[in-house]
C-alpha cells in the first residue's frame, strides 16, 4: 500500500511554527534528546486521538531557532483549524508556539513544495545578557565593509562543497542563492540569505568565515576561492546554532 493510498481520504493540514531551538536536539526525533517534532507529534497524538509523525520543511540543528518552520500532516480528524491552533498551543511547551493552522491541497509538502527558505543570523558584538540564547557573542572588532564585499561573491549557482558538513555526504553541493544582506543594527551584525536549498551547517560555516574576513584573518576574496576549490578544511569556523533562525520558507501558492 502506497502513502497515497493511506492519506487520500485524510486532510491535508500545513502549520506555522517558531520555537526557542536552546533546548532541543533538532527538529527531527531521534533515539535519544527532546526534538520539535517529537514534541508536536506528541500534542498532535493527544488532540487528535491518532498517531501522527509532522513533516517539516527541513532539519534545523540542535539550538537553531525558527519564526517561520512550516510543518504539514495528515488526519482523520474533523477538527476545525481554528480549533487545532488553539488546542496545540495549549498542549506544546512554552519554547514552540503554533503561529497558524490551516487547510492546505490534497498535494502540499513542506519540504518538497518548497521554492525557497531564508534564515538569519546574529552577531553580537561584545557581552550581550539578554540575547545570549540567540546571538553569537563575538569580542573582536570586525570589519563589517569587508565581509559586506565578501558576500558579493554569493548569489548565484554555486558549488557549496566547502561550506557543508561533509558526513553524511549529501547527494549534491549545488544551491541557488536568491539574495544574502549583512546589516549593522547597535552592536549586533545582522546576516540574512534565502536560496532554494541548504546544506548541513552551511550557513553556519560561511558566518565563520565572514568573521575571519573581518578580524583580518583572510582577505574577502576569498570566499570565491572557497567556492571553486570546495574544500571544507580550508573554509572557517562553523559558528554556534544559537545565532542561527529560519525566517521563513517561501512556497509557490502560500
Amino acid at each position: 500500500m502506497s502513502i497515497s493510498d493511506l492519506t487520500e481520504d485524510k486532510r491535508n493540514i500545513h502549520l506555522l511554527l517558531e520555537y526557542d531551538g536552546t533546548d532541543f536536539a533538532g527538529w527531527q526525533i531521534q533515539a535519544q534528546g527532546r526534538t520539535v517534532q517529537g514534541e508536536l507529534a506528541r500534542a498532535l497524538e493527544i488532540l487528535l486521538k491518532e498517531p501522527i509523525r509532522p513533516t517539516g520543511s527541513g532539519r534545523t540543528d540542535a539550538g537553531t531557532h525558527a519564526l517561520g518552520q512550516v510543518a504539514h500532516f495528515h488526519t482523520a480528524s474533523q477538527l476545525p483549524t481554528d480549533r487545532i491552533l488553539r488546542a496545540l498551543n495549549g498542549l506544546l511547551p512554552a519554547d514552540i508556539a503554533v503561529r497558524a493552522a490551516e487547510e492546505a491541497p490534497a498535494d502540499f509538502h513542506a519540504r518538497y513544495s518548497a521554492k525557497s527558505k531564508r534564515y538569519q543570523y546574529r552577531i553580537h558584538c561584545g557581552k550581550s545578557g539578554l540575547n545570549r540564547r540567540y546571538v553569537w557573542t563575538f569580542y573582536q572588532e570586525l570589519d563589517v565593509e569587508a565581509m559586506r564585499r565578501a558576500t558579493l561573491t554569493l548569489p548565484g549557482q554555486h558549488s557549496f562543497a566547502a561550506f557543508c558538513k561533509q558526513n553524511p555526504m549529501p547527494d549534491h553541493f549545488d544551491c541557488q542563492i536568491a539574495d544574502c544582506t549583512l546589516e549593522r543594527n547597535g552592536a549586533e551584525l545582522i546576516f540574512e540569505i534565502e536560496a532554494n536549498r541548504f546544506l548541513r551547517h552551511m550557513v553556519r560555516i560561511i558566518v565563520g568565515t565572514l568573521t575571519e574576513i573581518g578580524t583580518g584573518r583572510r582577505d574577502p576574496e576569498e570566499m570565491a576561492d572557497l567556492l571553486v576549490s570546495g574544500r571544507r578544511d580550508q573554509a572557517g569556523v562553523t559558528a554556534p546554532a544559537r545565532g542561527l533562525c529560519l525566517l521563513r520558507v517561501f512556497y509557490p501558492d502560500l
